[in-house]
């Protein structure tokens, strides 16, 4: 069974690693097309075109079975969606909005997957609820300068120097870290797709 996950993410490949030991990276590097500005919706949309990309690019007609994964992680304020910031300015815009507040995290996943001769899969998404504590302006300058806001949803990683502004969350950490690991094992488990 060959296994691929459609991300570059570092953090995505640690969290599968957990549920399976051994797998292909490849990058979906597709256009993402967007039909909706709904954070569920839109991370699910996408999730699915990452892994269908790396599907029919890797499905070759009796070959062995094959499972392609596909992540999309967005951070939501108010039902507005804040990708990767631009620049610092952008970075600093999206933490200004952030502290003192809660805001949510969305990642869809979609497992496309062979079985017999046929293409089957799902979608789900994972919603976490983050809170973060009141910042100072030398907080958020600080912050900033560590650069780790840089191609980061929200400009932050919880596991990252942000996380000590974090108050709590509420709903699945690794959810928010971009992959619900425990909600895709139980996922897998039900459609008997063992590791």
């Amino acid at each position: 069974m060959k296994v691929i996950l459609a991300s570059g993410s570092p953090r995505r490949r640690e969290l599968l690693e957990q549920v399976i030991p051994e797998y292909e990276i490849i990058p979906a590097t597709g256009e993402e097309i967007i039909t909706s500005s709904k954070p569920s919706e839109v991370v699910s949309e996408l999730s699915y075109q990452k892994a269908e990309e790396i599907f029919k690019r890797n499905l070759i007609s009796n070959m062995e079975s094959l499972i392609v994964i596909g992540a999309d992680t967005v951070v939501s304020y108010k039902e507005n969606i804040l990708g990767k910031p631009k620049d610092r300015e952008d970075a600093k815009h999206m933490i200004d909005m952030l502290q003192g507040d809660t805001h949510q995290v969305y990642t869809g996943v979609t497992v496309i997957y062979t079985e017999g001769k046929n293409e089957r899969h799902f979608t789900f998404y994972e919603c976490t609820s983050v809170s973060v504590f009141p910042m100072n302006e030398s907080e958020i300058e600080k912050y900033l300068d560590t650069n780790d806001w840089t191609d980061k949803a929200g400009a932050y990683g919880i596991q990252s120097k942000f996380g000590k502004f974090v108050e709590g969350i509420h709903g699945d950490y690794n959810n928010v870290v971009g992959l619900p690991i425990a909600r895709l094992y139980h996922e897998l488990e039900q459609r008997n797709l063992n590791f």
